[in-house]
């Protein structure tokens, strides 16, 4: 694990960009392809920000998938992560295909097993991550199952999760957060060649310390980033300042 720590979470931003496009870059140059997982929430504002302005990728040879949305949702909710993605993303660079997850889909069993088909046959050449309040990965909140190799499960989220949901605005009130959601595994999300992981503001400091230095447990879902080869993870000062081994 590479730890960058940064000003601000513009600068980290910047940062986390230029690593996802140097990684896009090296998969275009190798293969003629790039397949990515592009996370949401306001952590990711600053990094897709900057991706989207890259100039040098040809996003035409360019594929996304989408790392997991709430169940029941309607892509028109404002809380939508695919609404998010459309607006934040696809709509601003033109990719060979994005892949959503249908939260809202009548038999979401099914709509796991449809997307999870497609993962497979699409081997990650970088995932765009974060880590939540609860240190989450994805919606994989703790105790996060660690064994499955489905690409994507249908997971239940705990009050931790929901009041971040509805801390950064995204719900009125907490009763109006979904309590489940489809979301790509720990064990996939761990398949990508390369991980970038953008954690911004204090309010995820401890989660990023556990995360960081403490045990890999699925009670802190992303503690599991410590065992991936290739990874970068972006902090800016508010998020890093619980950590004891500064970098």
């Amino acid at each position: 694990m590479r730890i960058t720590i940064t000003d601000t979470p513009l600068h980290l931003g910047q940062a986390a960009a230029s690593k996802a496009i140097a990684h896009i870059e090296t998969a275009l140059a190798a293969r003629g392809k790039a397949n990515i997982i592009v996370a949401t929430g306001a952590s990711q504002f600053a990094t897709l920000d900057h991706l989207t302005k890259s100039m040098s990728i040809d996003w035409s040879r360019v594929t996304g998938f989408h790392l997991d949305e709430y169940l029941g949702l309607p892509m028109s909710h404002p809380a939508s992560f695919r609404g998010y993605l459309k607006h934040r993303f696809v709509d601003r660079v033109p990719l060979a295909a994005f892949h959503y997850i249908n939260g809202d889909a009548s038999d979401p069993l099914a709509e796991c097993e449809r997307a999870g088909k497609l993962l497979r046959a699409h081997p990650i050449d970088v995932a765009l991550v974060g880590i939540g309040e609860n240190a989450h990965l994805a919606f994989n909140d703790p105790p996060a199952n660690f064994d499955t190799d489905e690409p994507y499960i249908i997971v239940d989220l705990d009050e931790a999760c929901r009041k971040q949901q509805l801390g950064e605005g995204w719900f009125p009130t907490l009763a109006d957060v979904p309590t489940r959601a489809i979301s790509m595994s720990v064990t996939w999300i761990m398949k990508a060649a390369a991980i970038v992981c953008s954690v911004p503001d204090e309010r995820k400091a401890e989660a990023v310390q556990r995360s960081v230095e403490g045990p890999v447990s699925p009670r802190t879902p992303a503690s599991i980033l410590q065992r991936h080869a290739n990874l970068d993870l972006y902090l800016d000062r508010a998020a890093a300042s619980r950590l004891t081994k500064r970098q």
